[in-house]
């Protein structure tokens, strides 16, 4: 039985058991070279079989006396548990009676103790009107015995005692008890100079229990509010050592935040009246000697102090707000940065526009001046404004042309200087404007930024740049308008960025914001109207220079060579300097603009680059060579033409070359009547070649021609 338990191991397998089990079995398996005996094998697992057999059976008589022990405990812990609950119930009822019995001796001792109190109430105060009459006679007689008065460690109950003989000798005729009055009124102020002396000696020892003992006693004298006082002060000498006064009294009100609850009473007023001794006494005199200084003689710095002063007052009470002053702190708070302040805030708009203006002057004139140029006024009344709706309607430019030597009159340097000195007039806006009167003050603002930087230098660059623009028929212009243009437009992105980053969060909810915005259209508005008109008239004397090209280097007898035979060019000079020209003036508009604006001016220059090489074709006659050249003439044309990339201007560029190219073809089909089979194969295969569309005319015409 011994080996049969051995082979039971955990985790059970039958399989693994099996297997155990013949292989103990000799001759079992093939140990050692033996031979394998069924018969051995076969009588060792019937007699294991027995054996599982009488171990079922043991364990079975086992479990059964298990089972039986365990119904008869069961039974026995049933009983147990049912003796408890009676005895738990009888508990119960005790508990209950002897909760009524104490409740019964309760009420009696509450009622007893009530009894007393009522004898006892009137009894004590008798006894502690005996002793102030007592006193009162020693005041009376002008002599104090008591050790009460005399004993300096007994200054507590002397304070009790004073204060109410105080109170009392009120209610006295002041005619039969001046004396008294008068000698307890001076004992009175005695002791509460006394108190006030020892609470500040235990503040400077740094007592903080005698302190509270003291603030406890003059709580109810009169004095008490001059303890207050006292402690204020003190608690501040050698606390502003430092610079920054700002961070000494946020250190200063942390430390006594820490000390007022464990002295007074009423901790939340003590703490309250030393901030509001702060900022009435030290931080007023701080600001006061920080603005009075630079208040008339230097805006600029006064406007960079009030900021900074009122941002970091603004800070110090936002950390004080962490402390317990009662139940309206944030009002409280309010008003003592507003009574600093209140003399600067009421004209600081006033004081903000000035300093605007005159810097924003300063630095235009700076550059100006820089540029040796003296500004030159813009007219303005009903001449001028007649002068402008001529010349918007008929693009004519009135007035002598202006030589700039190639000047924008545009700076970004001015222009980011310009920004920045609004930029912190926004933020100083939006600290230190009142709620109610943010967005109008910040429109006020936005005109100066708009008659600065739009009008004064913007605008007037664009009016020079206009009056700059030679006529159309002026030979070798400097056409540096587009530099303008170019200035112009990333001068307007800034513009508009600040407008949106810094006008816009502080008139989003006012109605300022469409007043703004109509003001920001307006302008943009009249600066497109002069864009346009300086763009339009650059096309005009870029084609002028176009014009000037072709009448100088083309020549009749391009077109119409003495011998034909000796023709070596592919195209003409003049065709060779226009597309040069051409492509520097496009790279140029490329690079003055962006967006749709480059399509709008390539296709409006094409469509005038066409119209010019359309009509000055017309003027010359051919020849049959010369026909050729002016092919291929128009064919560099096309190719400059193809550099504008604007699809648009393609169908139209093609339209209009099937003109010119059958005008070519019956030049070339009348010139050689004679032969007249050979010009109409010329012709066909041109067409078919090269224009595809103007077979069937070309055709017609050539037909016309051989009938004539």
């Amino acid at each position: 039985m011994a080996t049969t338990a051995e082979l039971f191991e955990e985790p059970f397998v039958a399989d693994e058991y099996i297997e155990r089990l013949a292989w103990r079995t000799p001759g079992g398996g093939s140990r050692g070279g033996e031979a394998f005996d069924p018969k051995r094998l076969l009588e060792e697992f019937v007699n294991h079989i027995q054996e599982l057999q009488v171990m079922d059976e043991r364990i079975q008589r086992k479990v059964e006396k298990l089972e039986q022990q365990c119904q008869k405990e069961a039974k026995e812990f049933a009983k147990k548990v049912q003796e408890l609950q009676k005895s738990n119930q009888v508990a119960f009822q005790h508990f209950q009676e002897l909760d009524e019995h104490i409740s019964y001796v309760a009420t009696k001792v509450c009622h007893l103790g009530d009894q007393l109190e009522g004898v006892n109430t009137p009894r004590q105060r008798a006894v502690e009107a005996q002793k102030l009459m007592k006193y009162f006679n020693e005041f009376l007689d002008g002599e104090l015995k008591s050790d009460v008065f005399t004993n300096s460690e007994k200054i507590k109950e002397a304070a009790d005692i004073i204060q109410k003989l105080h109170l009392i000798a009120q209610e006295l005729p002041f005619d039969r008890f001046s004396e008294v009055k008068s000698k307890i009124a001076s004992k009175y102020h005695d002791l509460e100079c006394q108190l006030i002396q020892e609470f500040t000696s235990a503040q400077r020892r740094g007592e903080i229990f005698r302190m509270r003992e003291v603030a406890a006693v003059l709580l109810h004298f009169k004095g008490y509010s001059h303890c207050v006082d006292v402690y204020i002060k003190q608690c501040q000498e050698g606390a502003f050592l430092r610079s920054d006064v700002f961070e000494d009294a946020a250190i200063l009100c942390q430390r006594v935040n820490k000390q007022v609850g464990e002295v007074f009473s009423n901790p939340e007023t003590v703490l309250a009246k030393l901030i509001q001794n702060i900022f009435e006494v030290k931080l007023q005199s701080y600001v006061k000697d920080q603005l009075e200084e630079h208040r008339k003689s230097d805006a600029e710095q006064y406007l960079k102090n009030l900021y900074d002063l009122y941002t970091r007052t603004t800070n110090l009470s936002s950390k004080l707000m962490e402390f317990n002053l009662g139940t309206d702190k944030q009002t409280f708070l309010s008003k003592l940065i507003k009574s600093i302040f209140i003399s600067y805030l009421e004209n600081y708009i006033e004081v903000e526009i000035g300093y605007l203006k005159s810097r924003s002057a300063m630095i235009l004139q700076r550059y100006y001046d820089s540029k040796n140029h003296q500004k030159r006024s813009i007219g303005t009344g009903g001449i001028q404004d007649l002068k402008e709706r001529i010349r918007q309607r008929t693009n004519l430019p009135l007035g002598p042309s202006i030589d700039t030597h190639g000047e924008t009159f545009l700076s970004q340097e001015v222009v980011v200087n310009l920004l920045q000195e609004t930029k912190q007039a926004f933020e100083r806006c939006h600290r230190l404007s009142d709620p109610s009167d943010l967005p109008k003050n910040a429109f006020r603002i936005f005109s100066m930024l708009v008659e600065f930087l739009c009008t004064e230098h913007i605008d007037y660059a664009l009016e020079t740049g206009l009056a700059g623009i030679p006529s159309s028929d002026s030979k070798n212009a400097n056409l540096y308008f587009l530099d303008v243009v170019h200035q112009a437009n990333t001068i307007f992105h800034l513009f508009d960025k600040q407008f949106n980053d810094h006008l816009m969060p502080l008139i989003s909810s006012s109605p300022k914001l469409s007043e703004c915005l109509q003001k920001k259209k307006d302008i943009i508005e009249q600066m497109e109207v002069k864009l346009d008109m300086g763009i339009d008239r650059t096309l005009n004397c870029m084609i002028g220079q176009m014009k000037h090209i072709l009448a100088a280097e083309q020549k009749k007898t391009d077109f119409k060579p003495e011998d034909e035979n000796n023709v070596l060019i592919q195209y003409t000079n003049a065709c060779v300097k226009v597309c040069g020209y051409v492509r520097k003036q496009v790279e140029k508009i490329r690079n003055s603009m962006d967006g749709k604006n480059v399509d709008t001016v390539l296709m409006e220059l094409g469509v005038r680059f066409h119209r010019l090489i359309y009509e000055h074709l017309q003027q010359y006659s051919y020849s049959c060579m010369g026909g050729m050249l002016a092919i291929c003439d128009v064919a560099e044309y096309r190719k400059c033409a193809k550099d504008f990339k604007v699809s648009i201007y393609r169908l139209v560029m093609y339209s209009h070359v099937e003109i010119s190219s059958r005008t070519l073809i019956l030049i070339i089909c009348f010139f050689f009547i004679k032969i007249v089979c050979f010009c109409l194969n010329i012709a066909i295969l041109c067409a078919d070649v090269i224009y595809s569309a103007t077979i069937p005319a070309a055709l017609y015409h050539a037909q016309i021609a051989v009938s004539w």
